[in-house]
């Protein structure tokens, strides 16, 4: 088998030479080249914030008004955060940005990338690859800090995909626009294999979406109405409003690497529907708690598998800490859906403009034994 460092090798070959073959891309994973936009234009090719050339941009092409700025306060009274490193592109009306990635036809890959609002208006990202796209709102705001970051997933139909994130234009200010700041793609495993004695697939979380090393607020997993392939493998965000894929790193999480966060009350759920035999009885079991993010009060996870209910409380004081819960459940066809949602609306405590709320873990389901 070959060693870790090498592995890392070939991904950072394929992220960062145009003819790279596609079977190098395997273990890909990471940052896009200048993904983080801090290899900047030549000052010949910047008017004040405005980037002049179609290929000024290093390792980017772009179309239309695309300014590079600095995080900070602006002329006019704005104030653009750059949650990473010191700069971001902001996208003007029908303004886009592009790269062409090397892939292997057929695999799944997530893009995670940060972006956020620069006015009050509805703002929307549009990301695609060739044929399949997603328009994303980012009006709601997460996060107060800029970090917001998101994953969309798409399955690659060649070797080479190009990669566009757009704004399509629709506020009525032409100086507003979404802010990017960090992109990185990573290739999803797949199929996504069951783990004895659990038929719920990738019930930890551990197979997701890229999740930035030094700076994480957390991955806003969109609804399955906009992204069809999920950036959460085995699981379907059938919510309007994302929820959040957590690391161990920067959160608490109560087993393994990652888990779920539920951020947005009733309007975020996650399910999964699993193989099940009619009439035979099932028991569900699970973990929530807090992500040791400030997020607390009187939380509430109510699940459903088959034609039962169970809410689970949880009182948070925002420093981590989880329990366990189960019921059981009759499968009424071969069939069935396990959904979970949170109850309540919540926030941080002391940043009452971070939503937040409680964290989902290792989901099993197992047949009951008599």
């Amino acid at each position: 088998m070959a060693p870790l460092s090498f592995l890392c090798f070939l991904a950072t070959i394929v992220l960062c030479t145009p003819y790279a073959s596609a079977a190098a891309t395997l273990h890909l994973d990471g940052e896009l080249p200048n993904g983080h936009f801090e290899e900047s234009p030549s000052s010949s090719n910047l008017k004040k914030t405005v980037i002049v050339g179609k290929h000024s941009l290093p390792k980017w092409e772009i179309d239309g008004l695309v300014e590079y700025i600095a995080g900070g306060p602006q002329p006019g009274g704005f104030y653009f955060p750059v949650a990473r490193g010191v700069h971001a592109v902001r996208l003007g009306n029908e303004a886009s940005i592009s790269q062409n990635v090397n892939v292997n036809p057929g695999s799944v890959y997530s893009l995670t990338f940060g972006t956020t609002r620069t006015c009050a208006q509805d703002e929307v990202l549009k990301v695609s690859v060739p044929g399949q796209s997603a328009e994303l709102s980012i009006q709601t705001l997460f996060s107060s800090d800029g970090g917001d970051t998101y994953a969309w997933a798409f399955k690659a139909t060649s070797k080479v995909v190009r990669v566009t994130f757009h704004n399509p234009g629709i506020q009525e200010d032409p100086a507003c626009g979404p802010l990017l700041d960090a992109i990185a793609i990573k290739e999803i495993v797949l199929p996504q294999k069951y783990i004895r004695g659990n038929l719920v697939k990738n019930g930890g979380f551990e197979n997701g979406p890229h999740v930035f090393k030094n700076f994480s607020t957390g991955v806003l997993l969109p609804p399955k109405l906009l992204d069809q392939i999920s950036p959460l493998p085995g699981w379907i965000i059938e919510s309007l409003k994302p929820v959040k894929y957590i690391d161990r790193k920067h959160f608490s999480v109560p087993v393994g690497f990652a888990a779920i966060e539920l951020v947005a009350g009733r309007e975020s759920a996650i399910a999964q529907i699993i193989r099940t035999i009619p009439n035979k009885s099932y028991n569900l079991t699970f973990t929530i708690g807090d992500a040791k993010n400030g997020c607390h009060g009187s939380m509430m996870v109510e699940a459903f598998a088959g034609k039962e209910t169970l809410k689970v409380p949880y009182v948070s004081q925002g420093k981590g800490g989880y329990r366990t819960a189960s019921f059981k459940f009759q499968a009424v066809s071969p069939r069935t859906r396990i959904t979970f949602y949170s109850a309540y609306y919540h926030t941080k405590l002391h940043d009452f403009g971070h939503m937040c709320g409680p964290v989902l873990d290792n989901v099993i389901v197992f047949p009951t034994r008599y």
